[in-house]
């Protein structure tokens, strides 16, 4: 694991138990699946690449684009192989193989990873193989440049 990628684990379990809300990216007050992933993005580079437009819930079936994976594809690079994830990386999934990535989460080991989690809080699950098949993509944080 890099450091970066053991920085990146060490933010989002200092999210775990921020309450779930939508659209929401404040740590210890209220976050969604993105807004667990701009605060993380905030605390390793000191600010968002990017404005983040309002979104309904059901952006994902309502827009016919794959805009999750589009932004991450802009911000992070192209996706590395699934088999090749670390601690510490974007992971990406679609609820079906015919509809766009909806959902986030960070890597925290072979077993586990941490997301929000709809009507709960951020939490740390178990990597089961209902999430595992439905990983669309994998994505390394960019190195923290010191400069």
């Amino acid at each position: 694991m890099s450091g970066t990628g053991e920085t990146v684990l060490a933010l989002a379990e200092s999210w775990i138990g921020t309450p779930y809300r939508h659209q929401g990216a404040a740590k210890g007050i209220a976050c969604d699946c993105i807004g667990l992933i701009r605060g993380i993005w905030r605390e390793l580079y000191g600010k968002e690449p990017e404005a983040v437009p309002a979104y309904a819930p059901d952006w994902a079936e309502r827009s016919g684009e794959d805009r999750l994976m589009d932004a991450a594809r802009r911000l992070f690079g192209e996706p590395i192989a699934v088999g090749e994830a670390e601690p510490g990386d974007l992971l990406l999934f679609r609820w079906r193989p015919d509809c766009a990535a909806k959902h986030a989460g960070i890597l925290a080991g072979p077993r586990y990873f941490i997301h929000a989690y709809e009507q709960a809080a951020v939490t740390r699950s178990t990597l089961v193989p209902s999430w595992r098949r439905r990983i669309a993509a994998v994505h390394r944080f960019p190195d923290v440049r010191s400069d």
